[in-house]
């Protein structure tokens, strides 16, 4: 196959699949030319648990992107996720004593905001200025040239356990693939489905993928509040499995095809067949006794997602309603229950500003390796995880904060 220098590939290593999808930077977003799309069983809740097996399905699904992109695939951009992502907003201030601010003193007051103590076991993924001060002048996006006698700045900062971050490089170079970058899942997935107003007035993300849900707040244009809560799809494929004693397999089925998150909304005079686990005759049950099922868990999920609002303290600044995506958010009726329990609007996100093969990947399930692949466009530098070279991963920070200024000037 063809190498091509001008691709950017999204590597979505999730726990219920892994998806590679290829794409070409343009003016207006990216241009889709390749997908490809493996079971995952290799990780539970966001985080490797066996590295074979994911190996293998990364393997899976970089082939089948790379047939359809007809290109050879060697460089990828992760997304990463799990319970073990902390994050936390920080403050930096230095003296400028009356001159003009350059560059340099930019890049020193971000340095500034990591004086604080960052466990041995843990390393920085993310740093992201939320917002310029310069002498109680507030609000300001861009700095350089202005006069003062103090540059502060306040930064959205993201870590992650070394090992988790180790092992998802491990995993793409044992598959043959260099790491161009890692970053925060519900960061790339609001690289697709968040549009600038939503960005601007205030809106909630609410990725919802098989063993996490991830939860991002932006407002004033700049990412406010990060976190992940231990619980996904997963969750109600187990629910269907117990409750309707049959398969894991078939449970899945059942919720894909049938299933509905709001019970006002299903006739309870509509039958499925249900498959016995034990591989007996089929039984008859209505929709309306799994939509039962799944409406609480679902219910569950968004009450944990409210309280984590309510915990940032953003919650009166989510204006624009809440954005479901992620597989989970394809689900019926799951945008009317969130209305019902948030009081806001919510809406289903789907990916946006590309162009290509938009049919096949105008999906929630495909949101975070679309944004993968925006990500990549907004943030190509010289960043890159070589094989064998797991172990280097926080020697990159600095030349990822200077990447993240670019993007927020």
């Amino acid at each position: 196959m063809a190498k091509k220098d001008n691709i950017i590939v999204g590597l979505d290593i999730g726990t219920t699949k892994v998806c590679a999808i290829v794409g070409e930077k343009t003016k207006d977003g990216a241009e889709i030319i390749g997908i490809g799309s493996s079971p995952s069983k290799g990780l539970r809740k966001g985080v490797v648990v066996n590295i074979e097996s994911t190996v293998e399905a990364i393997k899976k699904a970089v082939a089948e992107a790379e047939l359809m992109a007809g290109c050879e695939i060697n460089r990828v951009y992760c997304g990463i996720a799990g319970s073990h992502i902390k994050a936390f907003n920080s403050h930096g201030v230095i003296a400028i004593k009356g001159k003009e601010i350059a560059q340099a003193d930019v890049d020193r007051v971000i340095e500034a905001t990591q004086t604080v103590l960052i466990p041995s076991d843990r390393e920085v993924i993310h740093v992201i200025p939320q917002e310029f001060i310069v002498d109680d002048q507030e609000g300001i996006q861009q700095p350089v040239g202005m006069i003062g006698n103090r540059l502060e700045v306040r930064v959205h900062i993201v870590t992650a356990a070394i090992t988790s971050a180790q092992n998802i490089v491990k995993c793409a170079n044992k598959a043959g693939l260099d790491v161009a970058d890692i970053a925060l899942q519900q960061i790339a997935s609001s690289e697709a489905v968040l549009n600038p107003d939503e960005r601007e007035i205030g809106a909630a993300l609410v990725d919802i993928g098989g063993g996490t849900t991830d939860i991002a707040i932006y407002q004033n244009g700049a990412i406010k509040y990060t976190t992940v809560i231990p619980l996904g799809g997963n969750q109600i494929t187990n629910d269907i499995s117990v409750g309707l004693r049959t398969s894991v397999a078939e449970a899945e089925n059942l919720k894909k095809k049938w299933g509905c998150a709001f019970t006002s909304m299903v006739s309870k005079d509509d039958n499925i067949e249900v498959p016995n686990v034990d591989g007996s005759k089929s039984r008859t049950i209505t929709k309306y006794m799994l939509s039962e099922i799944i409406e609480p868990r679902v219910e569950e999920m968004f009450e944990l997602v409210r309280r984590e609002m309510l915990k940032s303290g953003y919650e009166n600044l989510v204006s624009s309603g809440i954005v479901l995506t992620g597989g989970t958010a394809s689900m019926e009726g799951i945008t009317d229950l969130g209305e019902q329990i948030f009081n806001l609007p919510v809406r289903r996100g789907q990916p946006g500003n590309i162009t290509g093969l938009v049919d096949m990947v105008k999906s929630p399930m495909y949101a975070t390796a679309v944004g993968l692949v925006h990500y990549g466009g907004k943030h190509m530098t010289e960043i890159q995880f070589q094989k064998g070279n797991e172990g280097n991963i926080l020697n990159k920070l600095g030349i990822r904060m200077k990447d993240f200024m670019k993007e927020f000037f």
